[in-house]
């Protein structure tokens, strides 16, 4: 019977798709979201998330960073794989989980998408832990909007709300947090001491920052942000070698305007004194005279008062 023939095909397929989630049930949705899963990493028929790889609970990252996927090798991979076939999710009961509750004594494995849906948490820096949604690490907080998206929040600090540790007055949802994470640095430095209270809260609350430089800053897009302004810009430059001599001392010391930054001068071009420290352009001096004003230390301090 047709009925029959269909019901027979449609368990195949279904046994057949258990087989393949065996691998890694996650890695096979190539739609997905890089911010939640991480890079999909496909090589030699082996496919497997980025943040899927840095929470199995028994694979090391042996390698350099340029070998397998991020650092793990691949028979490193595989050998996970085989160890976790017949180990059941216990969020959607499928096989194939890998990651494990660090939290004492819990016994719950899951798969990373699934513990990310049910409010899991996993962290991204030192040992890389996972705890599952009883045992998550939780601020305490009232309620205010997600500076973000500026859309209401919990009422407490929970898995989808965070609060600025430092502030303690900015509320995000953690989507947003995360969306807007991977395009910035984690930090130049690898010790957890030198990052801030902010960063470090949320590295334990379980937010991926890549160590790496910002996507804005990358291929040199704000290069020209970085440097500073090393001409003489008067009306008449008396510096015989030109207006881009910068002395530290002399008639042909280089002073950049106080407010600004953008404009110079030398000392003798704008005929100005040897105890001067300090000089605003024109634009800034507001004086009508088109020309700058001056003054030295004892002058800067009081005006700065």
């Amino acid at each position: 019977h047709i009925g029959d023939w269909e019901r027979q095909r449609q368990q195949r397929l279904m046994r057949k798709s258990r087989r393949r989630k065996a691998q890694c049930p996650e890695a096979l949705l190539e739609e997905n979201d890089p911010s939640v899963l991480g890079q999909f990493c496909r090589q030699d028929g082996l496919c497997v998330h980025e943040n899927c790889l840095y929470h199995a609970s028994r694979l090391n990252q042996r390698g350099a960073d340029e070998e397998g996927f991020y650092g793990f090798l691949f028979p490193d991979i595989q050998e996970e794989l085989k160890r976790v076939a017949q180990k059941k999710c216990c969020i959607c009961r499928q096989v194939g989980a890998s990651v494990t509750c660090r939290a004492r004594r819990c016994p719950r494995t899951f798969h990373y998408p699934c513990g990310s849906e049910r409010g899991c948490i996993f962290q991204f820096f030192g040992e890389f832990k996972s705890f599952c949604w009883k045992h998550q690490p939780v601020q305490r907080k009232d309620q205010t909007l997600c500076l973000i998206c500026q859309e209401a929040v919990a009422k407490r600090p929970c898995y989808d709300t965070l609060v600025c540790p430092t502030c303690t007055r900015a509320w995000f949802h953690r989507h947003c947090i995360q969306r807007c994470a991977p395009p910035c640095t984690a930090s130049a430095a690898h010790s957890a001491g030198t990052w801030s209270p902010s960063k470090k809260e949320m590295f334990r609350l379980g937010i991926k920052i890549p160590d790496r430089d910002a996507a804005w800053e990358e291929n040199g897009a704000f290069a020209d942000h970085y440097q500073r302004h090393s001409s003489c810009d008067s009306s008449q430059c008396l510096c015989p070698v030109g207006r881009g001599v910068a002395e530290e001392n002399g008639p042909w010391r280089l002073l950049l305007c106080h407010s600004c930054g953008s404009c110079g001068t030398h000392q003798r071009c704008s005929n100005l004194g040897e105890d001067v420290d300090s000089w605003e352009c024109c634009d800034c001096s507001n004086t009508g005279t088109g020309e700058g004003c001056s003054w030295g230390a004892g002058h800067k301090d009081q005006r700065a008062m």
